[in-house]
Parts: structure tokens; C-alpha cells; sequence
């Protein structure tokens, strides 16, 4: 008779709009991707947790065991921050769940990827979702604790259409689906830097700014109403270039058009950190050759990236 196994799988996210200013309250539009992540658990015989998380190709990228100490807490049996962090996380779920991974049972555990960890997909935020769908406990509550963030990430993990979301304030959010298929998606390309920007960092320079962020969180609210609604490339183009504008006076760095694609022919608007990971990319004419010949080779098209697509 095989063990009892479960496999949970979350959504990966973008954040078209409202980057650094979701954590102030801004109204934001997020998509969930066709990549993420899953998790599967099965019973074993031992009292041990064995975790194995594998990359998107298949190879094991991190290998550890998970025991209980004498405090009935969950310590990894190697000390890298990877390990520390994991056990973290599980504590937390403990915290929340009380009878969570507090009896004998032991698992078997893998975590797949569906994407390359250097896309910013949400290699975190699915596995936080994931956890806490095995634990049952509140995913956002989950990620306070833990990671931290606006939580929009958490909230992709869950949705399969588009969304905005927005902060009321630490315990309270709104969320709602919309329907968000560009007339133009032909049009919109996923371009990935070559690099993984780290959030955290980011959003740590968005709050060293001390300046009145108001008239941010209004303005990014308004266009993010107005992408939704939007039906030609052209105002999705101005309606972008503003959005940029205005989190670029912010945050104190150029846009990333001005800075690598100066000559490039559309428009181009970060998501998420700025720095990294994916930029979308809205033109009439097809970018694959530009982006090649600027040295970045992984491009996809809207209709391969985001979930709830509809052609």
C-alpha cells in the first residue's frame, strides 16, 4: 500500500502595475502566470522531514532533512541560510497551526519549480502558498512572518484570472478578478535582464524616501483603471510611460527605457523591483531581433505567460 500523498500547487506572478507603491495602499493590477510552482507530500515511516526542491529542468537545486529538537521545534540537519530559512518558515506554520508537523509522522517532501529560479516568478511567495495550504493556515499571515511584502504575490498564487489588489492595511486587503486581455496582447512581450532583482532591496530604497508618496498612490490607482479598460497599444503606451515617470521621481533612479533601451521603438515599463527580472515591452513591431542584438534572449509573449489568457 503506497503512503498517503498530496501535491499543492500556486500560481507564479507579475505585477503590471503598482510596483512599491502597493505597500502604501495603491490600487494594483497583478496576472498569475502559466508557471509556478508545486509541492507534493507524502507520509513516511520516520519521524524526519525530507525535503528535496528540484529546478524546473529536473535537477535537485537543494537537499536537506528537517528534524524535531528537544523544543518540538523544526531544525535542519545542514546550517545554510537556505536550510534556516525553510525551517523558519515551517516554524511559523507551527505557530499558526498548533497540531501542524507535531506528532511522529514524517514526510517525504518536493517542491518543483516550473520556471527558473532567476525569473522572479515567486519562487518564494508559491512555496509560502504552498506551505500554507498544507498547514492550513493563512497564507498572508504566513508571508508576514516570514518574508513579508503586500502580499499581492500570495494573492496570484491563489487567482487564475488577473486581479487588483489593494492594502487597506496590515490584516485587511481587497482583492477582485477582472478581465484583463488586451485587444493588443499581440503586442506585449515578457523580457527577462539576465538577473534576479532582490525585493527586498528595493523596497527598502522606496521607503528611505520620506517625501509625500499621496499624489503616487492616487496617480498609479487611476492608471491602473485605466489599463484595465484600455483597448488601444497606443494609450496602453502613454499610459505606461506615465506610470514610470511617476515611480521614477519616487524612487530616484531613471527609468529603465532611458537608461538600456533609449532607441528602442515603444515602450518599455518595469515590473516589480526595478533593475531586474522581467520587463514588459509594448511595440508595433515584433522585438525579438532588438532584444537579441542588446544581449537578452529571453523573451516571451504575453499569450505564453500569463494564465488566464484568452485569444
Amino acid at each position: 500500500m503506497k503512503p498517503d500523498s498530496v501535491t499543492y500547487h500556486s500560481n507564479g506572478k507579475l505585477l503590471i502595475t503598482g510596483e512599491y507603491a502597493v505597500l502604501d495602499g495603491a490600487k494594483a493590477l497583478a496576472v498569475p502566470t502559466k508557471y509556478g510552482q508545486t509541492l507534493k507530500v507524502t507520509a513516511n515511516t520516520t519521524d524526519r522531514l525530507n525535503w528535496k526542491s528540484y529546478y524546473n529542468k529536473g535537477a535537485v537545486w537543494f537537499s536537506s532533512a528537517f528534524l524535531r529538537s528537544n523544543d518540538n521545534s523544526i531544525v535542519s540537519e545542514q546550517q545554510n541560510d537556505i536550510a534556516i530559512r525553510l525551517a523558519q518558515v515551517l516554524n511559523v506554520a507551527r505557530s499558526l497551526k498548533p497540531n501542524f508537523l507535531n506528532d511522529s509522522i514524517g514526510f517525504d517532501i518536493e517542491s518543483h519549480l516550473e520556471f527558473p529560479r532567476d525569473w522572479g516568478l515567486g519562487s518564494s511567495s508559491t512555496l509560502i502558498n504552498n506551505i500554507a495550504e498544507w498547514a492550513n493556515v493563512d497564507p498572508y499571515k504566513l508571508l508576514k512572518f516570514t518574508f513579508g511584502g503586500s502580499g499581492y504575490d500570495i494573492a496570484c498564487a491563489s487567482h487564475n484570472k488577473a486581479i487588483t489588489y489593494q492594502l487597506l492595511n496590515d490584516n485587511q486587503r481587497t482583492i477582485t478578478e477582472v478581465n484583463f486581455n488586451p485587444t493588443f496582447s499581440k503586442n506585449l512581450y515578457f523580457v527577462h535582464l539576465n538577473k534576479k532583482q532582490n525585493s527586498r532591496e528595493g523596497i527598502s530604497r522606496y521607503r528611505s524616501n520620506s517625501a509625500d508618496k499621496t499624489d503616487l498612490i492616487k496617480t498609479v490607482g487611476e492608471i491602473t483603471e485605466s489599463i484595465i479598460e484600455c483597448n488601444a497599444l497606443k494609450d496602453f503606451q502613454e499610459l505606461i510611460q506615465k506610470h514610470e515617470y511617476y515611480v521614477s521621481k519616487v524612487i530616484g533612479l531613471p527609468t529603465l527605457q532611458s537608461k538600456l533601451f533609449s532607441d528602442f521603438r515603444g515602450s518599455i515599463k518595469s515590473l516589480g523591483a526595478w533593475g531586474g527580472d522581467f520587463i514588459l515591452a509594448a511595440s508595433e513591431d515584433e522585438p525579438t531581433d532588438y532584444f537579441y542584438h542588446k544581449g537578452f534572449k529571453t523573451i516571451i509573449k504575453y499569450e505564453d505567460m500569463v494564465l488566464d489568457f484568452k485569444g
